[in-house]
Protein backbone atom coordinates (compact mmCIF):
# COMPACT_ATOMS: atom_id res chain seq x y z
CA UNK A 1 0.00 0.00 0.00
CA UNK A 2 2.93 2.10 -0.24
CA UNK A 3 2.18 5.72 -1.81
CA UNK A 4 -1.12 4.83 -2.61
CA UNK A 5 -4.72 6.25 -0.86
CA UNK A 6 -7.10 4.23 0.76
CA UNK A 7 -10.25 3.47 1.79
CA UNK A 8 -11.09 1.52 4.95
CA UNK A 9 -14.23 0.11 6.62
CA UNK A 10 -14.22 0.09 10.21
CA UNK A 11 -16.54 -1.53 12.54
CA UNK A 12 -17.46 1.29 15.94
CA UNK A 13 -19.76 -0.04 18.43
CA UNK A 14 -22.36 1.96 16.53
CA UNK A 15 -21.62 1.89 13.11
CA UNK A 16 -19.89 0.76 10.64
CA UNK A 17 -18.41 3.12 8.65
CA UNK A 18 -16.23 4.20 5.28
CA UNK A 19 -13.22 6.76 5.40
CA UNK A 20 -10.85 7.68 3.58
CA UNK A 21 -6.82 7.65 4.83
CA UNK A 22 -4.06 9.65 2.90
CA UNK A 23 -1.07 8.27 0.94
CA UNK A 24 1.20 9.84 2.61
CA UNK A 25 0.61 8.45 5.71
CA UNK A 26 1.46 4.69 6.82
CA UNK A 27 -1.18 1.83 6.21
CA UNK A 28 0.14 -0.89 8.13
CA UNK A 29 -2.07 -0.95 10.89
CA UNK A 30 -4.92 -0.45 8.26
CA UNK A 31 -5.17 -4.38 8.06
CA UNK A 32 -8.09 -6.44 8.29
CA UNK A 33 -9.31 -7.05 11.67
CA UNK A 34 -7.16 -4.63 13.50
CA UNK A 35 -7.97 -3.00 16.56
CA UNK A 36 -7.41 1.05 16.41
CA UNK A 37 -7.97 3.95 17.41
CA UNK A 38 -8.40 6.73 15.12
CA UNK A 39 -9.30 10.23 14.91
CA UNK A 40 -12.00 11.79 12.61
CA UNK A 41 -11.39 15.14 10.06
CA UNK A 42 -13.99 16.38 7.92
CA UNK A 43 -17.54 14.70 8.25
CA UNK A 44 -18.88 17.70 6.98
CA UNK A 45 -20.29 15.84 4.07
CA UNK A 46 -18.23 17.10 0.76
CA UNK A 47 -16.12 13.98 0.65
CA UNK A 48 -15.26 10.62 2.46
CA UNK A 49 -13.74 11.94 6.22
CA UNK A 50 -10.33 10.83 6.36
CA UNK A 51 -8.57 8.57 9.23
CA UNK A 52 -6.10 11.21 11.49
CA UNK A 53 -3.77 9.92 14.21
CA UNK A 54 -4.30 5.86 14.19
CA UNK A 55 -2.81 4.31 16.99
CA UNK A 56 -2.92 0.42 16.95
CA UNK A 57 -3.84 -1.95 19.83
CA UNK A 58 -2.36 -5.10 19.75
CA UNK A 59 -2.82 -8.73 20.65
CA UNK A 60 -0.15 -11.10 21.87
CA UNK A 61 -1.20 -13.74 19.05
CA UNK A 62 -0.58 -10.83 16.13
CA UNK A 63 2.16 -13.15 15.19
CA UNK A 64 0.71 -16.13 15.46
CA UNK A 65 0.45 -17.23 11.78
CA UNK A 66 -2.35 -19.79 12.31
CA UNK A 67 -4.21 -17.45 14.78
CA UNK A 68 -3.89 -14.51 12.62
CA UNK A 69 -5.30 -16.36 9.27
CA UNK A 70 -7.99 -17.92 11.32
CA UNK A 71 -9.19 -14.26 12.60
CA UNK A 72 -8.74 -12.99 9.23
CA UNK A 73 -11.23 -15.45 8.12
CA UNK A 74 -13.68 -14.79 10.27
CA UNK A 75 -13.65 -10.82 10.06
CA UNK A 76 -14.18 -11.63 6.42
CA UNK A 77 -17.19 -12.75 7.07
CA UNK A 78 -18.53 -10.21 9.74
CA UNK A 79 -17.55 -7.38 6.60
CA UNK A 80 -19.81 -9.74 4.38
CA UNK A 81 -22.22 -9.93 6.90
CA UNK A 82 -22.59 -5.83 7.90
CA UNK A 83 -21.74 -4.75 4.33
CA UNK A 84 -24.94 -2.99 3.98
CA UNK A 85 -25.19 -1.88 7.88
CA UNK A 86 -24.33 1.46 8.94
CA UNK A 87 -26.04 1.79 12.47
CA UNK A 88 -25.59 -1.29 14.35
CA UNK A 89 -25.66 -2.39 17.88
CA UNK A 90 -23.09 -2.92 19.79
CA UNK A 91 -23.59 -6.65 20.20
CA UNK A 92 -21.14 -7.07 16.94
CA UNK A 93 -18.28 -4.72 18.33
CA UNK A 94 -18.21 -6.17 21.66
CA UNK A 95 -18.83 -9.92 20.62
CA UNK A 96 -15.70 -9.63 18.40
CA UNK A 97 -13.87 -7.72 21.07
CA UNK A 98 -14.42 -10.40 23.77
CA UNK A 99 -13.16 -12.95 20.55
CA UNK A 100 -9.63 -10.79 20.51
CA UNK A 101 -9.14 -10.97 24.03
CA UNK A 102 -9.34 -15.01 24.35
CA UNK A 103 -8.12 -16.01 20.90
CA UNK A 104 -4.56 -16.48 22.41
CA UNK A 105 -5.76 -18.77 25.52
CA UNK A 106 -8.30 -20.36 23.77
CA UNK A 107 -8.65 -22.69 19.89
CA UNK A 108 -9.78 -20.29 17.83
CA UNK A 109 -11.99 -21.84 16.16
CA UNK A 110 -13.80 -23.11 19.01
CA UNK A 111 -14.18 -19.18 19.83
CA UNK A 112 -15.56 -18.54 15.95
CA UNK A 113 -18.10 -21.46 16.44
CA UNK A 114 -19.05 -20.20 19.73
CA UNK A 115 -19.29 -16.59 19.10
CA UNK A 116 -20.97 -17.70 15.53
CA UNK A 117 -24.02 -19.08 17.50
CA UNK A 118 -24.40 -16.18 19.73
CA UNK A 119 -24.36 -14.05 16.88
CA UNK A 120 -27.38 -16.11 15.20
CA UNK A 121 -29.22 -16.36 18.68
CA UNK A 122 -29.01 -12.73 19.23
CA UNK A 123 -30.16 -12.25 15.49
CA UNK A 124 -33.01 -14.76 16.30
CA UNK A 125 -31.73 -17.02 13.39
CA UNK A 126 -30.98 -20.43 15.06
CA UNK A 127 -32.90 -22.93 14.54
CA UNK A 128 -32.40 -25.15 17.60
CA UNK A 129 -35.31 -27.78 15.43
CA UNK A 130 -34.74 -31.64 15.61
CA UNK A 131 -36.42 -31.89 12.54
CA UNK A 132 -34.93 -31.48 9.29
CA UNK A 133 -34.87 -28.37 7.40
CA UNK A 134 -34.46 -29.82 4.04
CA UNK A 135 -37.21 -32.74 4.17
CA UNK A 136 -38.99 -31.99 7.37
CA UNK A 137 -38.42 -35.60 8.98
CA UNK A 138 -37.31 -35.59 12.65
CA UNK A 139 -33.77 -36.33 12.72
CA UNK A 140 -32.21 -39.34 14.25
CA UNK A 141 -28.66 -39.72 16.37
CA UNK A 142 -26.92 -38.38 13.42
CA UNK A 143 -27.58 -34.92 12.43
CA UNK A 144 -25.77 -32.77 9.39
CA UNK A 145 -25.63 -28.71 9.56
CA UNK A 146 -26.57 -25.99 6.30
CA UNK A 147 -25.27 -22.85 6.77
CA UNK A 148 -26.31 -20.74 9.66
CA UNK A 149 -26.36 -23.83 11.70
CA UNK A 150 -29.52 -25.02 10.22
CA UNK A 151 -29.95 -29.19 11.16
CA UNK A 152 -30.58 -31.98 8.22
CA UNK A 153 -30.19 -35.24 7.98
CA UNK A 154 -26.59 -36.16 6.59
CA UNK A 155 -28.19 -37.98 3.67
CA UNK A 156 -30.12 -34.83 2.85
CA UNK A 157 -27.29 -32.73 2.83
CA UNK A 158 -24.19 -34.96 1.62
CA UNK A 159 -22.53 -33.70 4.44
CA UNK A 160 -20.63 -34.65 7.91
CA UNK A 161 -22.73 -36.11 10.43
CA UNK A 162 -22.21 -34.88 14.16
CA UNK A 163 -23.98 -36.89 16.72
CA UNK A 164 -27.50 -35.13 17.32
CA UNK A 165 -27.22 -34.89 21.25
CA UNK A 166 -23.84 -33.32 21.00
CA UNK A 167 -25.47 -30.46 18.61
CA UNK A 168 -28.46 -29.70 20.91
CA UNK A 169 -26.31 -29.20 23.57
CA UNK A 170 -24.25 -26.79 21.55
CA UNK A 171 -27.27 -25.03 20.41
CA UNK A 172 -28.00 -25.03 24.34
CA UNK A 173 -24.65 -23.70 25.93
CA UNK A 174 -23.53 -22.20 23.22
CA UNK A 175 -20.13 -23.42 24.33
CA UNK A 176 -17.73 -26.47 21.98
CA UNK A 177 -16.12 -27.98 25.52
CA UNK A 178 -18.30 -31.36 24.88
CA UNK A 179 -17.25 -31.57 21.56
CA UNK A 180 -13.84 -33.17 20.16
CA UNK A 181 -11.58 -31.26 17.62
CA UNK A 182 -12.65 -32.44 14.68
CA UNK A 183 -15.89 -31.93 15.29
CA UNK A 184 -15.31 -28.14 15.92
CA UNK A 185 -12.87 -28.87 12.78
CA UNK A 186 -16.49 -29.70 10.78
CA UNK A 187 -18.41 -26.77 12.46
CA UNK A 188 -15.77 -24.07 11.65
CA UNK A 189 -16.06 -25.30 7.85
CA UNK A 190 -19.83 -24.75 8.28
CA UNK A 191 -19.12 -20.96 10.25
CA UNK A 192 -16.68 -20.26 6.60
CA UNK A 193 -19.49 -20.54 4.49
CA UNK A 194 -20.69 -17.39 5.28
CA UNK A 195 -22.72 -15.42 8.28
Amino acid sequence: MKNEDSVATVLTAQHVRTYYRFFGARHSILQLGNLVDFEVEGEDGRFLPRLRSLSHIGFPWLFDKNRLLIWHNFIQRFETHLKDADEIDSFYYDLLLRAAQKWDRQNPKRIVCESYIELLDYEGRLYPEENCYICEQPIGEEIALMQAFKPAHPTCLYSAAFSTRKILDFFRTKQTIHMEDHEVDSLFEVVMKGL
